[in-house]
């Protein structure tokens, strides 16, 4: 990985952000405190602004599943850019969690969740896009959304 910012290898990827959602709920979409940046859950928004829905396993297969998990990551980077001003102002990934929407035989979270993964190792590079992680199976999760993830982000001060 060269030099390049966040925002160049986001542009270099050719694909499009949703628009950022607005909260369903009482809560914020991110909050700074300090040097960390919290996002809270996302799902996956699609650039008409209709959230894909379905389950894993059932309705999904796991590359579908995978692709929806890389929608929930460029809805994350859509909140980012609307709250931050640029993916630029992001130093690195410090953690993921992402939970899978899934028939109870399913057993491939992690998976599902390097949808997303891959895309900010993409954004950040290697070494500064991947950072702790969990992926777990759920039940259900809010609309019937097929992944929900949440994220926390070091900013550079």
């Amino acid at each position: 990985m060269d030099k390049r910012t966040p925002e160049v290898n986001f542009a270099a990827l050719n694909l499009a952000l949703p628009p950022a959602p607005s909260p369903l709920g009482v809560y914020k979409p991110g909050l700074q405190m300090g040097e960390l940046y919290y996002v809270s859950g996302h799902g996956p928004v699609q650039t008409n602004g209709q959230l894909i829905i379905g389950r894993i396993g059932d309705t999904f297969t796991m590359e579908e599943g995978k692709q929806a998990a890389q929608q929930v990551g460029l809805t994350i980077l859509a909140t980012l850019k609307a709250q931050l001003g640029s993916l630029d102002r992001v130093k690195r990934v410090v953690k993921v969690l992402g939970m899978v929407n899934c028939t109870s035989d399913f057993e491939r979270h992690p998976y599902i969740i390097n949808g997303c993964s891959e895309l900010f190792a993409q954004v950040w590079g290697e070494e500064m896009g991947i950072g702790v992680r969990s992926a777990v199976g759920m039940g259900t999760l809010p609309d019937n959304i097929p992944v929900e993830i949440e994220a926390l982000f070091e900013l550079h001060q």
